[in-house]
């Protein structure tokens, strides 16, 4: 169990950790010379055999209450400090919403300096404190009158609080692994140490993690949990980790930087979607208000942006998001706190929903409902009840939706993602590294979309065998990756609601035909490419000799050239099929007779030039039928025209 404090400046916090534990959290020289905490400090006191208690002692000034605010990161109880002789003062009051904007719902209360007043004033200082929690997740809070001075009250506190440690059942661990760094230094013999708490997932020694934003890898030499020597760390630990790796330098870390599990491949990100709450006690808050914003450990400046209105009012919520001068990293459900522009009060906070929100199509009604669905969903604690926002997210994209940015925002992996969408009403494709998921009415309808472009096609171009897949997947679904859309479409042709013909997509049971003008030319057209069997006219030429469209004879002759009428042996000139096959057995006979086939035997038995020789050589090559070696050819594939 991790006990965060918080107070006003004062109070007695780190004194009462010390007269708990033992153990003086300040460490700093000067915080040692002022006797103020500036930087958070730790305490882990032995309990008992395999009980587990850390304090993060945070500083009461508001100069550093950005350092509260990082120590703060991933409590998970908090010991909320107020001296009876000053009573509750303003800090009090800004640590305790900060704790409920941050979620935590656990908490004792320690009215400290109790030996300086009489019972009248505790009794009065006790009401206000009832005022000040009540409302929050704080409110039903124990508190314990105790004076860190004469030791009264110190022994109810510290049972009740080993109590509930012994208490505390292991975390679930969630995910994959994710600490936010609040502290980076570097240890003589050892290298680089990071610590912070893990807000999710396990880590082990030996493990390799990334690191956000900087984005290099480092391997887990020796980490620490508590404080004590250990293997392995999960969800919850205070963990401090030894870091080695190429580019892993003291200088390249700063506190806010996040250490994340290797698999959990997340790019830095400036923009975050989130579940915005104004405090009561704040001003109006309008849009592209410029703010400063205190997520896990990280301390940035950025502007809100509000998506459901210009101006959120002291007290509410409303889905917004969040634009930041630097990267970020963030998961749906992390926490998050923001300040007014000067760093003076605290003006509200929330949870993160989106990490990776879009450009454009930011305040459509489809996302909006996205959003407030993943909002809900978080409002409990985690693992959340995914089924109405994934529900939602697939009706958001009916064009499939990318899992691997999804996985990421949720922080699981793909792998479990899909049995999740599955689960509700979705339907997801894999193939060669790509997954959408779709819901069952928009894959039935990209169906029907497919079937039906294939069914046009057909209507305009009766000529044509079919669709080629290429072409199709650019009519029928621009948007869906080619290896998704192949395995679509193997699924349609292997219920039989699609035919195949090599490169070709067909209704089952179509034929492709020349309508009756085409067909029409086509008798006139075709004496005049049989006069000249092994030197047919060109296109051009046939349009001047006849008087036909030039345009026309060429779209007949490709159009028949795709029936399998003719062979197109190069640009705009065609030859029958008959003659094409007369071509080949000249060419298989001059195989059999000399062993190859050389340009000059072939043109003296063709009666032809030398150049449309070649061309007509160079076509056999091109679909297979010969190969070139030097100067002569070969057969390569005798089945083609047998």
């Amino acid at each position: 169990m991790i006990i965060g404090t918080a107070g006003h400046v004062d109070h007695g916090k780190t004194a009462l950790i010390q007269q708990l534990t033992g153990i003086d959290t300040d460490r700093l020289k000067e915080e040692k010379a002022r006797g103020l905490t500036i930087e958070a400090g730790f305490a882990y006191p032995e309990v008992a055999p395999g009980v587990e208690l850390g304090f993060v002692d945070v500083p009461g000034h508001h100069r550093f209450l950005h350092n509260m605010l990082a120590g703060s990161a991933g409590i998970d109880t908090a010991l909320l400090v107020v001296a009876a002789d000053d009573g509750v003062m303003p800090q009090t009051i800004e640590h305790v919403q900060i704790l409920d904007l941050l979620g935590v719902d656990r908490g004792v209360v320690a009215l400290t300096k109790i030996d300086r007043v009489d019972e009248p004033r505790r009794q009065e200082v006790r009401q206000e404190i009832t005022q000040l929690l009540a409302g929050t997740q704080l409110a039903k809070a124990p508190l314990y009158d105790v004076s860190s001075h004469s030791g009264e009250g110190v022994a109810a506190l510290r049972d009740t609080l080993w109590s509930q440690a012994a208490q505390q059942h292991e975390f679930s661990a969630h995910g994959h692994f994710r600490l936010s760094v609040d502290r980076v230094f570097a240890l003589p013999g050892a290298g680089l140490v990071v610590t912070g708490t893990a807000l999710s997932g396990r880590i082990a020694k030996g493990d390799m993690v990334r690191l956000v934003p900087d984005g290099h890898k480092a391997r887990v030499r020796q980490l620490r949990r508590q404080h004590r020597e250990s293997d392995q760390a999960h969800q919850g630990d205070r963990v401090a980790l030894n870091l080695s790796g190429t580019g892993v330098e003291r200088d390249r870390i700063r506190r806010g930087d996040w250490v994340v599990a290797d698999a959990l491949e997340t790019p830095p990100i400036k923009r975050l979607d989130v579940q915005l709450r104004l405090l009561d006690s704040a001003p109006l808050l309008k849009h592209w208000t410029p703010v400063h914003i205190h997520l896990g450990a990280a301390h940035l400046m950025g502007r809100v942006s509000l998506l459901e209105g210009q101006r959120l009012e002291p007290g509410k919520s409303m889905l917004g998001q969040l634009v930041c001068d630097s990267p970020i990293h963030a998961c749906l459900g992390d926490r998050f706190v923001i300040r007014d522009h000067g760093g003076h009060i605290t003006l509200g906070g929330g949870i993160a929903l989106d990490s990776e929100p879009p450009r454009r199509g930011q305040r459509t009604p489809g996302r909006l409902a996205w959003l407030a669905a993943l909002a809900e969903c978080v409002s409990t604690n985690p693992p959340y009840d995914l089924h109405k926002p994934l529900r939602a997210a697939l009706d958001l994209h009916p064009e499939g939706l990318d899992l691997t940015g999804m996985a990421r925002n949720l922080n699981i992996s793909v792998q479990d993602l899909a049995p999740l969408l599955e689960a509700s009403a979705g339907q997801v494709l894999t193939a060669e590294g790509e997954v959408r998921a779709f819901s069952r009415e928009a894959i039935e309808s990209l169906r029907a979309r497919i079937i039906q472009v294939v069914a046009g096609n057909h209507q305009n171009e009766p000529a044509m065998l079919g669709t080629e897949r290429e072409r199709l997947n650019r009519q029928a679904a621009p948007r869906l990756p080619a290896p998704l859309f192949r395995s679509l479409l193997k699924q349609l042709i292997e219920t039989g609601q699609l035919d195949s013909n090599g490169p070709f997509i067909s209704l089952p049971g179509h034929r492709a035909a020349l309508d009756d003008h085409d067909e029409a030319l086509w008798q006139r057209l075709e004496p005049l490419l049989a006069k000249a069997p092994f030197q047919p006219p060109r296109v051009r030429d046939i349009a001047a000799s006849s008087g036909f469209d030039e345009q026309r004879v060429r779209q007949v002759l490709t159009a028949c050239a795709r029936l399998g009428r003719l062979y197109q042996v190069r640009k705009d000139h065609f030859y029958l099929a008959s003659t094409t096959h007369e071509l080949a057995n000249i060419a298989r006979e001059l195989m059999n007779e000399h062993g190859t086939i050389r340009v000059a035997e072939f043109r003296n038995r063709i009666g032809t030039g030398r150049k449309l020789a070649i061309h007509i050589l160079e076509f056999f090559d091109r679909i297979g039928f010969t190969r070139r070696v030097q100067d002569e050819r070969c057969i390569r594939r005798t089945a083609l025209w047998n």
